[in-house]
C-alpha cells in the first residue's frame, strides 16, 4: 500500500485545481490515476468524476445535498439518485479480494455487496453506470481519454503503443491507474489521533480511553466482533472492519425511496445480488465498513438512513436493552422502523454484550472520532 515517493497532491491540499491535459505527460501510473480520479470528462455530460462522490476534502465520501438529503448520490444527469450510500474510498485498498473462507463466510470485495473483487473492478463501474457517470460503453470512455494528448502520451508510455488498439485493454489500463492512485498513502495516511496515540504522540481523553476499552472488549460491547481485523487491539494497521457480511436490521430509507423511483417496500438484497452468491440466506447482508473517518463520512448504513454517529450506536444498543426509551430513534422521535429484511438478521452478533448507558455510548462515539485522519479533524466541529 505505502508509496512514499508519491507526495500529497496539490489538488488534495486545495492549492490547485485538476486540469487534465495541461501537463505534457504523467510520469507514473499514480500521477495518471490522480488526474483520472478528478476528470469530469469521463462522464456523459462532463460534470462528474470519481472525486464527485468520493470528495478528498470530505473523507472521500459524498458531501453533496440532494432532494433526498445526503444519503445517496446524484448522477451526472442531474436527476438520477442512487439507492445506496457512497462509501468512503479512504482505506479501501486494504479490502481483501472477494472470496469465501473455509467456513463458508464471504469476505471482501468492493461496493456494499462485494460484486467487484478489487479496486480496479470498482473503478470501472461508475463510468458505465447509467445513474452515475452515465457513459454508454467502454468505447465511449476510451474516446474521451483519447481527446487528451497528455493521456495518450501517458497511456502509451506506461502500457505500450498499442494500448488504444484494444478498447478493453485501454479501459483496464484506466482502472489500473485509478486503483494505483487509490493505493497511495493519500487515501490511508494512518495519522489520526488513534494512530498518534499508538505511537505515543497523543494522550487519549478520559472519554476516548473509556471508548477504546469498551470497543475492544467483547464483555461490554459487540463492536469488535465485526470491526476488528487484526488480532492485537494495538496493531498500527487496524482498519476496523473484518470485511464480512451481515444483516443488522437496517430499516428502509423512506426519504430516499420517495425520491429515487425505487418502490417503497423493495428489498435491497445486498450480498445476494452479487452474481457469485446464490444462497438466499445471504439476502439483506452488507459488507462491514471500515470505521476509519467514520465520524466525518455520514450519513450511515448502506442506505444512509441515519444522520448521526450517536444514532448508530443507539441503534445497535436497542438489541441489548428492554428500556422503552432505547427503542426510540432520536432522529425521528418514533420507535425504530422495522428491518428492511428481517429473516437473515445476525442475531448472535447483535445481541452480544450488555446494554449501554449514556456515558458508555458517548465514550464509544468519542473513541470513533479519534479514527479521523488529521486533515479532516476540522470537520468534527460540524
Amino acid at each position: 500500500m505505502s508509496n512514499p515517493s508519491f507526495a500529497l497532491p496539490l489538488i488534495l491540499l486545495g492549492l490547485v485545481t485538476a486540469v487534465p491535459g495541461t501537463a505534457e505527460t504523467y510520469d507514473t501510473v499514480e500521477q495518471l490515476g490522480e488526474a483520472l480520479f478528478f476528470d469530469t470528462n469521463l462522464s456523459l455530460n462532463r460534470t462528474q468524476s470519481c472525486a464527485t462522490c468520493h470528495d478528498p476534502q470530505y473523507g472521500f465520501a459524498d458531501p453533496r445535498e440532494t432532494r433526498a438529503g445526503r444519503a445517496v448520490s446524484l448522477g451526472d444527469d442531474g436527476e438520477s439518485l442512487g439507492d445506496r450510500n457512497a462509501p468512503t474510498a479512504s482505506y479501501a485498498a486494504f479490502t481483501p479480494a472477494f472470496t469465501q473462507t473455509e467456513s463458508e463466510v464471504w469476505v471482501g470485495g468492493m461496493f456494499h455487496d462485494g460484486r467487484e473483487p478489487d479496486l480496479e473492478g470498482q473503478a470501472g463501474g461508475p463510468p458505465l453506470n447509467p445513474i452515475e457517470m452515465g457513459m454508454p460503453d467502454k468505447a465511449s470512455v476510451v474516446e474521451r481519454l483519447r481527446e487528451d494528448p497528455a493521456y495518450v502520451a501517458a497511456f502509451t508510455s506506461l502500457w505500450g503503443t498499442g494500448v488504444f488498439e484494444d478498447t478493453d485493454q485501454a479501459y483496464r489500463a484506466m482502472t489500473e491507474a485509478i486503483a494505483a492512485f487509490e493505493r497511495t498513502d493519500v487515501f490511508a495516511p494512518f495519522d489520526s489521533k488513534y494512530d498518534r496515540y499508538l505511537r505515543g504522540e497523543y494522550t487519549l481523553s478520559a472519554d476516548e480511553e473509556l471508548g477504546r476499552l469498551l470497543f475492544f472488549s467483547e464483555q461490554f460491547t459487540n463492536c469488535n466482533l465485526c470491526h476488528q481485523l487484526k488480532r492485537s487491539p494495538i496493531d498500527p494497521g487496524e482498519t476496523f472492519s473484518n470485511y464480512e457480511y451481515h444483516n443488522i436490521g437496517v430499516p428502509e430509507n423512506l426519504q430516499v425511496r420517495g425520491q429515487n423511483g425505487v418502490a417503497v417496500g423493495h428489498v435491497d438484497g445486498g450480498l445476494f445480488e452479487n452474481p457469485l452468491v446464490s444462497d438466499p440466506s445471504r439476502r439483506g447482508q452488507f459488507k462491514v465498513p471500515t470505521l476509519r473517518n467514520v465520524a466525518v463520512t455520514g450519513p450511515y448504513m448502506h442506505n444512509g438512513v441515519f444522520d448521526d454517529l450517536r444514532t448508530v450506536v443507539l441503534f445497535y444498543n436497542k438489541y441489548n436493552t428492554r428500556s422503552e426509551a432505547r427503542q426510540i430513534n432520536p432522529e425521528t422521535g418514533a420507535t425504530w422502523n422495522a428491518p428492511e429484511y428481517a429473516p437473515t438478521l445476525s442475531v448472535q452478533e447483535l445481541t452480544h454484550g450488555p446494554a449501554l448507558d449514556d456515558q458508555r455510548i458517548d465514550a464509544l462515539v468519542a473513541f470513533m472520532k479519534t479514527l479521523t485522519d488529521a486533515r479532516y479533524e476540522h470537520l468534527l466541529e460540524r
